[in-house]
């Protein structure tokens, strides 16, 4: 029962890094289609926001929770000003423009802090023990804020007046610019919250998977096949891919190994995508968001 227990953990854990790293990107391109392939650096920069933060003093709660997403936020508000605004319904172009983004902000990284992090954070709140078995109260943690995340996300979009504003400009711009909305403030809003999302997740992930220069190329991967897993809704499809590929790379993970976890993750990502072009909640959850 114990080793059911723990294994379970443990599957809850890599289902919710998974809807972690991919909530910002299905913010952002489900809502807003814009392929943004700097995902992974907005999930690096909030890691090296939590480093820096730590060695300069400040609480590693208040740098994770607060310094992270407001700081990657601001500069996807910057982003969204300076490059993407010009390339709304052009996805090859804002491919490109992003993809070098990514190149820029890993090539300013590297320059400024080196190819590897001098500093590692450690996780805190110890371990949990489950009969003969531990387990990470970090990961636990994670666990709580992930639910938490997709909760409060879920109330923004549903429950307030920005949501619905934004919703309503996804769908249909010109008619939202008829009835007086500014949708140049719509769409720079909501990239920026895609992207403090993404920096609340790398800031969280950063005691766990540590933070180098080129550790978005980890996440950006996992964060597309999820998103486009899951399909145009935006959080019952990271949801629902979450789980479905998430409990199959933990339990394969158990069996056999991590590598054999993250090839069984690809490979029932294909077999979906096969079955159900339109993702998961293109085939059964055609009106949830």
């Amino acid at each position: 029962m114990d080793l059911v227990l723990s294994l379970l953990l443990q599957i809850l854990y890599v289902i919710a890094n998974l809807a972690l790293i991919s909530l910002g990107l299905a913010i952002i391109f489900g809502m807003m289609r814009v392929i943004n392939l700097a995902h992974g650096e907005f999930l690096m920069l909030g890691g090296y926001t939590v480093v820096v933060a730590t060695n300069n003093g400040v609480n590693l709660w208040i740098a994770m929770l607060v310094l992270a997403p407001l700081v990657v936020g601001v500069i996807g508000v910057i982003v969204e000003r300076l490059l993407i605004r010009w390339l709304y319904g052009r996805m090859v172009d804002t491919l490109l423009a992003t993809w070098g983004l990514s190149l820029l902000f890993i090539g300013l990284v590297t320059t400024i802090f080196g190819a590897s992090t001098s500093t590692t954070i450690a996780p805190p709140l110890g371990v949990v023990t489950i009969g003969d078995y531990t387990s990470s109260g970090y990961e636990l943690f994670l666990i709580v804020v992930t639910i938490a995340l997709l909760v409060a996300v879920y109330a923004t979009l549903k429950l307030t007046t920005l949501g619905l504003v934004a919703r309503g400009t996804m769908q249909n711009a010109d008619m939202a610019s008829a009835l007086g909305v500014s949708t140049s403030t719509i769409y720079m809003i909501t990239f920026g919250l895609g992207a403090a999302v993404s920096g609340l997740a790398g800031g969280l992930l950063a005691p766990i998977t540590g933070v180098l220069p080129t550790i978005g190329s980890i996440y950006i991967a996992k964060a597309f096949i999820t998103v486009i897993s899951g399909g145009a809704a935006i959080l019952a499809g990271t949801a629902s891919a979450s789980v479905l590929l998430g409990g199959i790379n933990g339990v394969v993970s158990f069996l056999t190994g991590p590598t054999i976890g993250e090839v069984a993750l690809l490979v029932t990502a294909i077999i979906l995508l096969r079955l159900m072009p339109t993702g998961i909640t293109g085939r059964f959850f055609k009106k949830s968001q």
